[in-house]
């Protein structure tokens, strides 16, 4: 996916700062919290959440909020779970669970539980 085409097609002002987050979420193999990511990132808090805010309005990404009180961001795929194990907080995608539902939309499901590391 190219990032500055998926924000011209957004009609999303490009800026370094957009490019870069959504460079970093392309990369990421699971959802990213700022905290994961703060560390490679050449910016405030503050615009670091005013720009998630204009991609979730604009429907590019997903966020959710795990046991850990940390929101979790990803670029908006195909729909699917994640697992957010209660004892260390780990967050896995969960790919192999049909949601297709008749008649809804599912954008998120979450699932606690204890991952195999924590049993």
């Amino acid at each position: 996916m190219n990032i500055k085409n998926l924000i011209a097609q957004n009609n999303i002002k490009l800026t370094t700062a957009r490019v870069k987050i959504l460079e970093i979420l392309q990369e990421a193999t699971k959802p990213i919290s700022y905290e994961d990511i703060k560390i490679d990132l050449p910016m405030d808090k503050a615009t670091f959440y005013r720009n998630i805010l204009k991609f979730e309005n604009e429907g590019i990404l997903n966020s959710f909020e795990a046991n850990d009180r940390k929101r979790y961001f990803e670029l908006k795929q195909k729909p699917h779970a994640h697992f957010v194990c209660i004892k260390c907080n780990a967050v896995e995608c969960i790919e192999k669970i049909d949601l297709n539902l008749k008649n809804y939309q599912i954008s998120n499901i979450i699932i606690n539980g204890t991952c195999p590391n924590c049993q």
